[in-house]
């Protein structure tokens, strides 16, 4: 099978090398039921032994972790709304602003009143996407980063050398390099559980159900019911985020249903996956090169005649 570095992919575990292996296993999280308890963000670190990484106590949210990082795996994002308004997370994008508010939509989503005119809560629950073509895995010089029979991506920390490389790859920057450690750490999607069949740690802690695991494709069915049913109930903002394997990634293994849009939550509106033009790069180099190499030649026969 030929490796593939952009585009729709269907068997991610195969194009790895992995002949007979079991359905891709991902997560869904549905954001229209995530009540911000932080459940997930306590299981996984019990359950993967990830070290405490500090409070970041700002008074100006509920969020105490900030963002993913080496040390926090899950990250619960909290958005407040001023009803008919939209507050959006700094992506640190020069030349990209955030979209033109909309109005917030009525139906389900994490509101009380407060006030005149009401606030509603945006809660999401994120995690590495497990991209179906992941560049930190492509740009990994050890083989630290690999793809698992499960479609997933895990860090190997006992190979990882610390080089950093995979850190900028990350469309989401997700996967970061642990202060005083050196090396590179992310979600694994509790390899060490699904390949004991059981349900990875946040998922198993979710009380609303919020985070959802299970095989990919049966996900995406699941998802787009969900999406149905929120239409119907006139919530406008819903769309679905990361399961579509036409964008730039071929799709994630972790995909979302949003009731906004991504920016609101701090997630890149189109991420595309950072080594997609490798080939093309090493094309042009490989000319310009060659090119080089001929003027050389040129230029020393012109010399001794």
């Amino acid at each position: 099978m030929s490796h593939s570095l952009f585009g729709p992919l269907e068997d991610v575990a195969g194009d790895a090398g992995h002949e007979a292996h079991p359905p891709r296993m991902g997560f869904f999280t549905d954001t229209s039921v995530c009540i911000g308890c932080k459940a997930c963000e306590v299981a996984c670190k019990e359950w993967n032994l990830v070290p405490e990484d500090g409070l970041s106590l700002t008074g100006m949210s509920y969020d105490n972790t900030g963002a993913l990082g080496a040390s926090t795996w899950r990250h619960v994002a909290f958005v407040e709304q001023p009803a008919g308004r939209a507050s959006r997370t700094d992506l640190g994008m020069p030349g990209m602003g955030p979209p033109e508010p909309a109005p917030a939509p009525d139906g389900p989503g994490q509101e009380s009143e407060s006030g005149e005119g009401g606030v509603r809560w945006l809660m999401s629950s994120d995690v590495c996407k497990h991209c179906t073509h992941a560049a930190c895995l492509d740009v990994c010089p050890t083989g630290s980063l690999f793809r698992t029979e499960f479609g997933t991506v895990v860090v190997q920390s006992d190979i990882c050398n610390g080089c950093g490389y995979c850190v900028p790859a990350c469309p989401y920057g997700v996967i970061d390099i642990r202060p005083g450690d050196g090396r590179a750490f992310k979600c694994t999607l509790c390899y060490d559980r699904i390949g004991e069949g059981l349900t990875p740690a946040c998922a198993k802690a979710c009380p609303t159900e919020s985070i959802q695991y299970g095989e990919l494709d049966e996900l995406r069915e699941r998802a787009g019911r969900r999406l149905g049913q929120l239409e119907e109930q006139g919530v406008d903002g819903a769309r679905l985020y990361g399961a579509d394997p036409e964008d730039g990634v071929g799709g994630d293994g972790a995909f979302f249903l949003l009731l906004d849009e991504p920016e609101v939550y701090g997630l890149p509106p189109d991420p595309v996956v950072t080594t997609r033009d490798l080939a093309s790069m090493w094309r042009h180099v490989g000319a310009a090169a060659l090119g080089l190499v001929g003027v050389g030649v040129a230029s020393f026969l012109g010399g001794r005649r």
